[in-house]
């Protein structure tokens, strides 16, 4: 249960009143008791429990509260899973850490630390890194992690898809560090804070979308939640003395620990943000300078401490890193953190792919990241011109824009690189919103806010949903393997004659890039590539980029089936099976305009049931609603299916789009 604490007061006595009456003193005391209740709400100086989901209520709260809390909460993970569920599949940014997940959860590291000669031949063909090494090494450190956390699962259910519980794996730690960092917000701003935070987070769509997706900024994410997390810390027990504010490393108190700091606090926060941006993202660097130059400038830091914590923090990163990507990487010593910064940022490398204005993350990235609009159009001006929240505006938002404003020098920008700062600035917007909401019955205009609120929060549920159904356009890669394996036993029954014991297939760059993992891949691997197993069949599969080779006509002499984007570029006698249409812009379309067509028809054939439906429902409804105009969602062709025909071969009846 949270305990109210009182303000303090001068004095028992109140100036001119006559005590003399024992009814009078006691009506005073009565009042003097609800008005200092209604200004501990209202200040929000209440203690919160450890539980994750539920915040202690205080009581003046309704009954169900408690439930209320935990409806709202389970909105992060829920949310998440959805995402995962009908967007399952991964790009080019995600590729190396979901190969390695898979390699290590299926191969093992026994053939990496105790190298033999029959074990090199395995590396070479197991291991993905080894054959595609890409510019710069990555570490292993999150692959590892998530491979241990997944084993488990994969073991117990042994026909579960790999992919979906590895990721399902990672999205879920992000959601309990998410929620763990709700709970501080709880302890600091209040329950109502705390919940508008929730509604804010879990209606957005990048957060939601790539929290379960193995870019390195996501394995950094959750860490660097927690980690902001620590940053609240309650000074002062009085409530005319109350400053909520950013103190670098300073924990909020538990219920049974009062208003003194933990003095722990600054070398938890330092340690772990230092040795998580030593192996992840070396860009955490600036953030967590940043932090402690604002912590500096308040004294609640020194720089020998701050000196202290970094040195072990970046002690105990590359305690982590150096073994272990040392041993992945077979190069000793190796800091691959460290070769990326050098790459990205010394030999400025990173605008190979591509550069962006000084202004793009304030212009472009912010405010997709916020995606609600009244959060930056509304709630951040309101936290800022309101002198009661002011002083906790300045101290959540001004640490993250000076990240932001410092590597806005850097040329090449992805929203990616800021999206730690998220947090932060949905705390603010949260407690702007929770200062309108507490207000609501007090004036019409306060009414008008609220009710503002709660329609954009519906409405970018709304919004994230639809960008959802497009994105799940995006890999037609995944999409056309997926319809591969669904190809080859159609085949082998209109040719039974035909004696297939292995299926040799190539595919492109672009299906590489959108979708196509080693855990879409076929048999399972429990034998090396082309070796019969337990399976009928076994699959080779190739994504040579060679173009020298790709030019040769003996090259494709090899292959039974490709999955290319270009068929122009395949050589030899090629029938197009399948077509695999992909996401291609959106267009408006008049009530007279017959030529579209709707994005239920053309989505890939996984998608049966309620999706499918649920998308015809949206299209045939929207434009009754809106006398016949809609937004149609363009598709174009993107990767083609193509079956070898022998000289003697007949032609095949089996085509069609995808």
């Amino acid at each position: 249960m949270a305990s109210i604490v009182r303000p303090s007061s001068p004095g028992n006595a109140v100036k001119g009143v006559d005590y003399s009456s024992s009814s009078s003193f006691c009506r005073e005391r009565e009042r003097e008791r609800k008005n200092s209740l209604l200004i501990n709400v209202l200040t929000l100086d209440i203690r919160f429990t450890n539980f994750p989901f539920t915040l202690a209520a205080s009581s003046l709260d309704p009954p169900n509260a408690g439930s209320m809390d935990a409806a709202i909460a389970a909105l992060i993970p829920v949310t998440i899973l959805i995402h995962l569920i009908y967007a399952p599949y991964t790009k080019v940014e995600e590729s190396f850490n979901i190969q390695a997940t898979h390699d290590i959860l299926n191969y093992g590291v026994r053939d990496l630390i105790f190298p033999t000669e029959t074990g090199e031949l395995r590396l070479e063909e197991h291991y993905d890194h080894l054959t595609f090494t890409g510019p710069v090494p990555r570490t292993f450190v999150g692959a590892l992690a998530l491979a241990g956390a997944s084993s488990p699962l994969t073991k117990i259910l042994e026909d579960v898809n790999q992919q979906l519980v590895v990721r399902a794996v990672l999205g879920l730690w992000n959601a309990a560090c998410l929620l763990y960092y709700r709970n501080r917000v709880g302890r600091a701003f209040g329950r109502g804070t705390a919940n508008w935070f929730v509604l804010f987070q879990a209606s957005g769509f990048h957060g939601m979308y790539y929290a379960s997706r193995t870019l390195p900024n996501f394995f950094a994410f959750g860490l660097g939640t927690v980690i902001t997390g620590f940053c609240f810390q309650l000074l002062g027990r009085n409530s005319d003395k109350i400053s909520v504010t950013i103190a670098l490393g300073q924990l909020l108190p538990d219920t049974q620990a009062g208003s003194v700091p933990r003095r722990s606090g600054p070398r938890n926060f330092i340690i772990i943000l230092t040795s998580t941006g030593v192996v992840f993202r070396s860009e955490l660097a600036l953030l967590l300078m940043q932090h402690s130059l604002f912590c500096l400038v308040n004294r609640r830091l020194t720089v020998r401490s701050a000196v202290t914590f970094g040195c072990v923090g970046a002690a105990i990163g590359l305690a982590l890193t150096v073994p272990v990507d040392s041993v992945f990487w077979r190069r000793f010593p190796l800091w691959p953190e460290l070769s990326a910064f050098s790459y990205n940022i010394l030999q400025s490398q990173s605008s190979n792919w591509g550069t962006s204005p000084w202004h793009f993350y304030f212009s472009s990235a912010l405010p997709r990241l916020l995606f609600n609009p009244l959060i930056y159009i509304l709630c951040l001006f309101i936290v800022f011109a309101e002198p009661a929240t002011r002083r906790q505006a300045i101290n959540l938002v001004f640490p993250s824009i000076a990240y932001v404003t410092l590597y806005s020098a850097q040329p090449h920008k992805e929203w990616r690189f800021i999206i730690y700062i998220i947090p932060s600035l949905l705390t603010a917007a949260a407690v702007s919103a929770h200062w309108i909401w507490i207000r609501r019955s007090k004036a019409l205009v306060y009414r008008i806010l609220s009710l503002a609120l709660l329609a954009s929060v519906i409405g970018s549920f709304a919004a994230s949903g639809a960008i959802l159904a497009i994105s799940r356009l995006n890999y037609p890669g995944a999409h056309a393997l997926n319809r591969l394996h669904e190809l080859i036993p159609l085949h082998q029954a209109q040719h039974p004659d035909e004696k297939l014991d292995t299926v040799h297939v190539h595919m492109d760059t672009l299906s590489c890039m959108t979708g196509v993992t080693r855990f879409l891949q076929h048999p399972s691997p429990d034998s090396l590539p082309g070796v019969r197993n337990n399976k009928t069949l076994a699959w080779v599969y190739d994504k040579t980029e060679d173009e020298s080779k790709l030019l040769d006509p003996l090259f494709w002499q090899q292959f039974d089936w490709v999955l290319a984007e270009r068929v122009e570029r395949v050589i030899g006698r090629w029938e197009v099976v399948e077509t695999v249409y992909a996401y291609a812009g959106v267009r408006v379309i008049s009530p007279n305009d017959t030529s579209h067509t709707t994005i239920n028809q053309k989505e890939p054939r996984e998608a049966e049931g309620a999706w499918r439906k649920l998308l015809g429902f949206a299209d045939l409804w929207g434009r009754k609603l809106s006398g016949g105009w809609w937004v149609d969602v363009k598709l174009e062709p993107s990767i083609r299916v193509l079956k070898r025909q022998r000289d003697d071969a007949p032609v095949m009846v089996m085509g069609g789009d995808w």
